[in-house]
């Protein structure tokens, strides 16, 4: 068997992730062909194919979906070992794998910055991505830290909120709606909405709330951004359901107006997250530290 690498093994995971040697290239920041010729040789060292063409896309071959399971669990280990040797280095140095849902990047490099200037020997690598693809890193033991407005319930998690998180109805300026106080739930019924993509912790919300009112949610479309959803609203296309962290600027300035509906902003929180038997590296702990003493103020004073 020939030798094979860290790299190619990754390589292999982000193409199995996105089922496209195309996408996982985009992802790693690396040409199509450099994504081929590494998957071709991790098949070259064991003798086997891992992918093959289906459709447009990839899929695993028999082989390559027993790889998989190997792999993940090996990149597993190695984040272990990776956090007993940080050990040995302390604070001086150190790498973090961050991941932040979507919506935190209004606020997530306000707090790398200041967490740099505490630390500025740790590196952290972010992944900004929705709910359903931060729970699958996570399963995957690919990340350390999570920032996410609610744990899965369906695994065994650390968290700790260190943010609050209020989420309310939002309208353009101009709005009929904007008009009227103290509006009953009832009444969005009769209006269109602009939402998150299913998979999203936004709309996931929004529907909990939508469910606990016995209200229809009446969608008009859905977006995968938060920046288009307020282009949206904005244009009148509908109103939307955001974390009002995220329209701070729009508010201000009265491009977006907040309705007053009863209930709202329904209260929540940003949460610092880790599988519960994940060994955290002193830069992990820091950082989950940091967070958990500082980023509550440092957010509510920016914002």
């Amino acid at each position: 068997m020939r030798p094979y690498t860290l790299k190619q093994i990754q390589t292999f995971l982000e193409v199995a992730r996105q089922n496209s040697v195309s996408k996982a290239a985009e992802r790693l920041s690396v040409t199509q062909p450099a994504v081929s010729m590494q998957i071709r040789q991790l098949e070259d060292s064991f003798g086997v194919p891992l992918i093959e063409p289906f459709g447009r896309n990839i899929r695993l071959t028999n082989a390559g979906q027993s790889f998989l399971t190997h792999a993940i669990a090996v990149i597993g280990r190695l984040k272990d070992l990776e956090a007993v040797m940080a050990e040995h280095v302390g604070l001086r140095q150190g790498r973090i794998d961050l991941a932040v849902v979507s919506t935190a990047k209004y606020f997530i490099p306000m707090l790398l910055v200041q967490f740099g200037r505490l630390f500025p020997g740790i590196e952290i690598q972010l992944k900004i991505e929705n709910r359903d693809n931060i729970i699958g890193l996570m399963t995957r033991n690919e990340v350390d830290l999570v920032v996410m407005g609610r744990a899965p319930a369906e695994m065994e998690c650390s968290a700790t909120a260190f943010a609050s998180n209020p989420l309310a109805i939002v309208a353009a300026p101009n709005h009929i709606l904007t008009r009227r106080n103290n509006l009953p739930f009832s009444s969005l019924a009769d209006f269109r909405f602009v939402v998150r993509e299913m998979g999203s912790g936004t709309r996931a919300a929004m529907e909990r709330v939508f469910a606990e009112n016995q209200t229809p949610l009446n969608v008009v479309m859905e977006m995968p951004s938060n920046e288009t959803i307020k282009q949206a609203v904005m244009a009148g296309m509908g109103l939307s359901f955001l974390s009002l962290r995220t329209v701070r600027h729009e508010l201000s300035s009265g491009h977006i107006a907040l309705l007053n509906i009863q209930g709202l902003p329904r209260g929540g929180h940003w949460y610092i997250t880790h599988l519960s038997n994940k060994k955290l590296s002193p830069a992990a702990q820091a950082f989950k530290a940091f967070l958990i003493e500082q980023g509550g103020a440092l957010m509510d004073a920016w914002s």
